[in-house]
């Protein structure tokens, strides 16, 4: 994610960064839809023991293709003008971030905490939430995760083009809040009426609610740190957040299930991540001026 960032970012116009990145999000949604596609099929055409047995192992089989393409593409790629221009050069960039930007690392990291967990807990745990607690289809919930990353998909590039038009900050507080005020409704609406229409609505609103976070985030990112160290910066925030709050995403909430007996308790975890990610909005300290 950080190299990524840092390459699209570099190369873009200066007025259209967050477009440039938030392409990066729409790869996540298209990645989303693959998967999903591939359950539904699974599912779909699989006897149950066989799914059991051996099936579940094919999407990664599918998963590992995308390897030699990445390493190809890699292999390929040419330092960016910013970078080959940069008269400073850090020889230990990993120390270098931590002792020079720790602000920046800690802010973005905490921005990075609702992005995580809304992607792991509405991307890929809802359509098991759906299934094993709300007692639906196991081809719906597959569904509804088809519907919710082709609305990433879609929607990541329109939030990036607004943001580099009205302000990043702006675009991504106000997602932020409003994931905070409408999480908590939306786990309602969906338990109170557990239907394949309301789990389709749930995921299209969820859907435009994290491209609105996400569109401008890593644009945003790419101004809090110099070239000389902004992957590393970008990598250390994304990881450290990504392992702590998305990995154990659903352990976190079954655990919060078994201790609260609410089913919606992945509303609470969603929004004491917002909460954690509007702070470090207010401790943003970019490193250039732009945006």
């Amino acid at each position: 994610m950080g190299g990524a960032t840092a390459f699209l970012t570099e190369h873009a116009p200066a007025d259209k960064r967050a477009f440039y990145s938030s392409w990066i999000q729409t790869s996540v949604g298209f990645a989303v839809v693959i998967g999903s596609l591939v359950g539904t099929l699974i599912v779909s055409v699989m006897p149950t023991e066989s799914l059991i047995q051996w099936g579940w192992r094919i999407p990664f089989v599918v998963g590992m293709l995308v390897a030699p393409v990445g390493y190809y593409i890699r292999l390929k790629i040419d330092e960016t003008p910013e970078f080959a221009t940069e008269t400073v050069r850090a020889d230990t960039p990993l120390r270098d971030v931590i002792r020079q930007y720790p602000s920046q690392v800690v802010s973005s990291l905490m921005m990075v905490v609702l992005w995580t967990v809304c992607t792991y807990v509405i991307l890929f745990y809802v359509p098991t939430y759906a299934t094993r607690t709300l007692h639906m289809p196991q081809q719906q919930g597959f569904i509804s995760g088809i519907v919710s990353g082709a609305v990433l998909m879609i929607m990541a590039p329109v939030f990036g083009a607004l943001s580099d038009r009205i302000g990043k900050a702006r675009v991504l507080r106000v997602a932020a809040v409003a994931i905070l005020v409408l999480t908590y409704p939306l786990f309602s609406y969906l338990n109170n009426a557990p239907t394949f229409a309301t789990l389709l609505t749930f995921q299209v609103v969820f859907g435009v609610l994290i491209a609105g976070y996400t569109g401008p985030i890593l644009a945003l990112f790419t101004e809090m740190f110099p070239s000389r160290v902004r992957t590393t910066g970008l990598s250390l925030a994304y990881n450290g957040a990504v392992t702590i709050f998305g990995g154990f995403a659903s352990f976190i909430i079954t655990w919060l299930m078994q201790l609260t007996g609410d089913p919606k308790s992945a509303a609470y975890y969603i929004i004491s991540a917002a909460v954690v990610s509007l702070f470090g909005t207010l401790l943003m300290k970019p490193y250039s001026t732009r945006g």
